[in-house]
């Protein structure tokens, strides 16, 4: 394992000297842009698991992307690798379609501290609720992004992430009631505490998540991948292209259905994603929104 490699597999070329916000940002852009948002391997055969060196080997050698766990653990041995103070933070996630909050902790996120501020870092959430840059932690600040507006709110020693979009223009009307459109200007995603976990405390989750049938990761087959204008995702056969800001306060959405032929092809030329074994893609309706 070493940075060289790994910033070859993200395309990043710029410095390493400092340990500043700049520096940090640019690294990950550079890694949302390359490493996808994906839970690919439940559904052809393959078990994920939390060894470093197996994400390491995943993402970097053999160019696949991942969920949290993944993404958000090999950022963090960068960033630790690079000088960063960096530590990992628990979160649960919002389920919109029961209005509530998980009652498990299965978000893994990194906070990383630079001349005595906080900021978290999460390179594992995918689609619109990606952020792109890290979110400075303050509580009640609007930070605009390109995605849309994010935002921490604290109470009580619980942190709360939420996100406000732009309105949505959908040309294939045929998807305008898709399940996977998010209906609410402002959504829920997190929340969370400063309580520092460690990859150890997720053992179970990543079980859990890869084998429960009420885990949304067994239900759906979900890549997603940012771009330098918006995000592009593949749910079961429904391929996904979302452009930011395509006119004032609008964000364009584009929908086709695949044919099952057709989706190892898009995961190749979408995604740079070539598995190694069958994909079985899954998209059972509710429970998660792009």
């Amino acid at each position: 394992m070493n940075l060289e490699e790994y910033f070859a597999r993200t395309g990043y070329k710029g410095s390493t000297e400092k340990q500043d916000l700049e520096t940090l940002t640019d690294i990950f852009q550079h890694h949302i842009r390359a490493v996808p948002f994906e839970n690919l391997s439940i559904h052809c055969g393959e078990k994920i698991t939390l060894e470093l060196e197996h994400v390491y080997n995943k993402i970097v050698q053999r160019k696949r992307g991942g969920w949290c766990m993944e993404n958000n653990q090999l950022l963090g041995w960068v960033l630790k690798g690079l000088g960063y103070d960096t530590s990992f933070l628990g979160a649960y996630v919002f389920n919109p379609h029961q209005n509530a909050y998980a009652t498990l902790m299965t978000h893994l996120v990194v906070k990383v501290v630079i001349d005595g501020k906080a900021y978290i870092v999460d390179g594992g959430f995918g689609v619109s609720y990606q952020m792109w840059q890290p979110m400075e932690l303050v509580s009640g600040k609007d930070q605009p992004q390109v995605p849309g507006v994010f935002r921490f709110t604290e109470k009580n020693g619980v942190w709360y992430l939420e996100k406000m979009r732009r309105k949505q223009y959908i040309p294939n009307q045929s998807f305008s009631n898709s399940d996977l459109l998010e209906k609410n200007e402002c959504r829920k995603v997190y929340m969370f505490s400063l309580e520092p976990q460690t990859v150890e405390d997720f053992r179970f989750q990543c079980t859990y998540l890869q084998t429960s049938p009420d885990s949304l990761f067994t239900k759906k087959s979900i890549c997603a991948l940012q771009t330098t204008h918006g995000f592009r995702a593949l749910i079961g056969w429904t391929f996904t292209e979302t452009t930011y800001n395509y006119k004032e306060n609008m964000d364009l959405v584009e929908f086709v259905a695949l044919e099952d032929e057709e989706v190892e092809k898009t995961l190749k030329e979408k995604f740079n994603i070539t598995l190694e074994r069958k994909l079985v893609p899954i998209n059972i309706k509710g429970s998660y929104t792009i």
